[in-house]
């Protein structure tokens, strides 16, 4: 598809909600209109900006979220069905990365290029502020999972079918390029903010703000053992700067078209219930006597008891009834109530742990014990759940050490991303190695002690990119995980 302004005409209001279509099939544009000489040139930005926030969403919520909650080990396939089982098999092809690559590069990264060909406009910068955030955003997604990328020819559209790989190295210094652009373009103060074609803060500038530095702190924090003077530095920079203390988050409907993009590609499967809880997650929280596991995982009815499987187990016959994950997180099928939860881009919990990771290395100032007590009870409140002793009893006990405290507050991390920020808790145990207690999975086709480390790039880039570097394996780590 050729990348021109005339791809998009002005709409209604409510034919703009029309972006929010996160189906089986994907998150579409408004309109492609080609190179119809009988559309109008101009660009309307206001009506391009939920599109790439849709896009990004769906991959977030849909794709990585159920590659990230599997080998996060949160959920596992179920016994009784099919669709998840190469996943847990460590044994993915190309082809099932082809959907996100595509959205991430060519629907969010072509639209936030169109967003910020216009940051010249008044009316427009608070829209390319956003944009710039967003593309920051998209790119350590990508380099996240992929490790090199097109970045210097991303987003040309059929100018360039061939891009050019670059460093992940190379990609994570943009990426705090990006986000210096877009903080120097926000002004809370600014009359042309956006409002509700923003879907995640309908306009809130100064939550945008927030938004940035907490993912420059999440961006510097990846350095951490590749890097760590690097990271130091860029983290000092960020003292007296505002964080994230409510979740950066797309809400959802049970209109038809605009429900959770996980609940969508259930319905899509005849809401065929394929995840069910994993036994790592489960038995890691149950031991703790967390009460969250009772929300993030559904009971068997009528009880208080949560039973799951070992990972990977979906060819050993079940004695016991297995509990799914629950509609909170999206995940149960055959609940209407799935369509509603939000994808959550970054959570108020994530930012706290972030902050007291920072904190616990003499990086960033502020009491590391309280800021890890505070992730954990953003996390309780997020979910409305009573945490009873759970804060004072049970994880009280501040480790001495930095190593001891950051294992901590990564295992904490992890539990308060159970279901919600799948991919974001994978990643973050490829960069740490916690939480420690996960396990290899019974139909692993990897050898002892392998793990997926990467998603594989998509066939699409294999067959159609002459530039494409070359195939990596799943076990091959990404840049900056050295541990």
């Amino acid at each position: 598809m050729k990348l021109t302004k005339n791809r998009y005409i002005t709409k209604s209001v409510a034919g703009m909600l029309a972006v929010l279509t996160l189906s089986v099939t994907g998150c579409k544009k408004f309109l492609d209109v080609n190179d119809n000489p009988n559309l109008p040139e101009e660009v309307d930005v206001p009506l391009i900006m939920p599109s790439p926030q849709a896009a990004i969403a769906h991959v977030v919520g849909n794709p990585f979220q159920i590659f990230g909650s599997i080998w996060g080990q949160y959920w596992t396939q179920s016994p009784y069905s099919s669709q998840y089982k190469v996943i847990d098999q460590y044994q993915p092809s190309s082809s099932s990365f082809d959907r996100p690559w595509g959205m991430l590069y060519n629907d969010a990264l072509e639209d936030l290029q169109i967003i910020i060909s216009n940051k010249g406009q008044e009316k427009y910068k608070q829209y390319a502020g956003i944009a710039y955030l967003l593309k920051a955003y998209d790119f350590q997604l990508i380099t996240d999972a992929f490790g090199d990328a097109p970045l210097k020819d991303a987003g040309l559209g059929d100018e360039n079918l061939n891009p050019r790989y670059d460093s992940q190295q190379e990609i994570y210094d943009s990426i705090f390029s990006y986000i210096d652009q877009g903080l120097a373009l926000i002004d809370a103060s600014s009359a042309f903010a956006p409002g509700s074609e923003d879907l995640v803060f309908q306009g809130d500038m100064e939550q945008w703000t927030a938004f940035g530095n907490t993912l420059k702190l999440r961006a510097y924090l990846r350095l951490s053992e590749v890097d760590a003077d690097k990271a130091q530095a860029g983290i000092a920079a960020l003292e007296g700067q505002p964080f994230l203390t409510v979740d950066a988050k797309i809400e959802y409907s049970t209109t038809g078209g605009n429900q959770n993009p996980l609940n969508a590609e259930m319905i899509g499967l005849g809401r065929t219930q394929n995840l069910v809880a994993s036994a790592t997650a489960v038995n890691a929280m149950k031991a703790l006597n967390d009460p969250r596991v009772l929300v993030f995982y559904r009971p068997i009815p009528g009880t208080t008891t949560v039973t799951p499987i070992p990972q990977g187990s979906f060819n050993t016959t079940p004695t016991v009834t297995i509990c799914t994950p629950s509609y909170i997180v999206g995940a149960r099928a055959s609940d209407p109530n799935s369509a509603l939860a939000p994808v959550k881009l970054i959570s108020a919990a994530e930012s706290y742990f972030l902050q007291a990771e920072a904190a616990a290395r003499g990086w960033l100032s502020g009491n590391a014990q309280q800021l890890y007590e505070q992730g954990i009870t953003a996390s309780f409140t997020s979910y409305d759940v009573d945490p009873g002793t759970y804060i004072t009893d049970v994880v009280a006990q501040w480790p001495a050490g930095m190593d001891a405290q950051i294992e901590a507050i990564i295992t904490q991390k992890y539990f308060a991303m159970c279901g919600n920020q799948g991919f974001e808790a994978w990643t973050e145990w490829r960069r740490t190695g916690y939480p420690t207690f996960f396990v290899r999975s019974e139909a692993s086709v990897l050898g002892a002690g392998l793990f997926p480390m990467r998603m594989l790039y998509p066939n699409t880039e294999l067959t159609r990119n002459s530039n494409f570097p070359g195939i990596k394996t799943i076990t091959e780590k990404v840049w900056w995980d050295v541990e």
